[in-house]
């Protein structure tokens, strides 16, 4: 079989390269949402707070594992065919963070669509999912060795099964119910076309990697599965992030449509107006002279009396020009 590096730690170290790098972009984004998002919900600020501390730690575990196996026992083959407890937290995390975020999209299909059976299909998912997670922890624990990992491949088939089929609901749930409620206008359209896209974006990417996930690890007895396995956490976490953050871009593009309706709407009516954003209305301006006591000469008090008598006569009351 050649170097027994090769066998799960190569892919191994590769998934963790992955891993670090999500990791940083999912440090940033909850940067992005802890400086936007100050009035959020405080439990929304403690599930991603939650998020974050779980991504670390994941992160942690995997460097860890990846260098007690290939710095600390360098060369010593029962290090290398064998794993240990810090890379059995692995699939647990994977699955509770996995989890948590499919619940997290579950009340949002139910507070968006009202669909109960969606809902009740994406939480049994995803329960299913972190029992699967969790048993796959439990089951390395007692099969350490790389090679035996097909024996428990029941646990992991309802895992991983379990993520696919839930991140699949959310997606078709979200998507029928955003396209249904299309308006008709091209700008509110395009927003909902992003809100789509961004949804299926998400969904299918956790969905098609879990899958290829599964498919790596029944199809061979290697470790090849955990290049996709161990980045599958930071995939969830950073699909919500994207989901949260972007809600700014919505609003913007919400504010533009908004305003560009409003000038459509407006230039329908008259079409004298098509470029006015406001409304005018007539106003009353009152002036208030201000005078200054000085010494003048004999010369001057023939221009003042004049300036008084002028200003006598002028209204007090002007019409201002209508505002353009």
């Amino acid at each position: 079989m050649g170097n027994p590096a090769s066998v799960a730690h190569g892919p191994g170290l590769i998934g963790t390269f992955i891993n670090i790098f999500l990791y940083g972009i999912m440090v940033t984004q909850c940067f992005m949402y802890f400086s936007r998002y100050q009035s959020d919900r405080m439990w929304m600020k403690v599930l991603v707070s939650v998020l974050l501390v779980t991504d670390t730690l994941n992160c942690v575990f995997d460097i860890w594992w990846i260098y007690d196996a290939l710095i600390k026992h360098f060369a010593d083959e029962t290090a290398l065919i064998n794993s240990n407890w810090v890379f059995s937290t692995s699939p647990a995390i994977v699955g509770v963070v996995a989890t948590i975020v499919q619940l997290f999209f579950a009340w949002r299909v139910k507070v968006l669509t009202n669909n109960w059976a969606a809902v009740t299909l994406i939480i049994v998912t995803a329960l299913a999912s972190v029992v699967g997670g969790v048993g796959s922890a439990i089951y390395i624990h007692y099969i350490p060795a790389f090679a035996e990992f097909q024996r428990f491949r029941a646990i992991v088939i309802v895992w991983l099964i379990s993520a696919v089929i839930c991140d699949c609901t959310v997606t078709a749930a979200l998507t029928w119910h955003l396209r249904k409620h299309k308006t008709g206008f091209s700008n509110t359209d395009d927003i909902l076309n992003r809100i789509i896209r961004l949804t299926v974006q998400n969904g299918l990417l956790t969905a098609v990697w879990a899958m290829i996930d599964l498919i790596t690890f029944l199809a061979t007895p290697t470790g090849l599965h955990l290049l996709f396995n161990i980045p599958l956490a930071k995939l969830y976490t950073n699909s919500l992030m994207s989901s949260l953050n972007s809600r700014t871009g919505w609003r913007y593009q919400s504010t533009e449509t908004d305003r560009k309706s409003q000038n459509i709407e407006l230039g329908s009516r008259r079409p004298d107006l098509l470029n006015l954003s406001t409304v005018t209305r007539p106003e009353v301006f009152i002036s208030v002279e201000s005078h200054q006591m000085v010494d003048v000469n004999d010369s001057d008090k023939a221009d003042i009396e004049w300036s008084q008598t002028s200003s006598n006569h002028a209204p007090s009351v002007k019409q201002p020009v209508e505002a353009m």
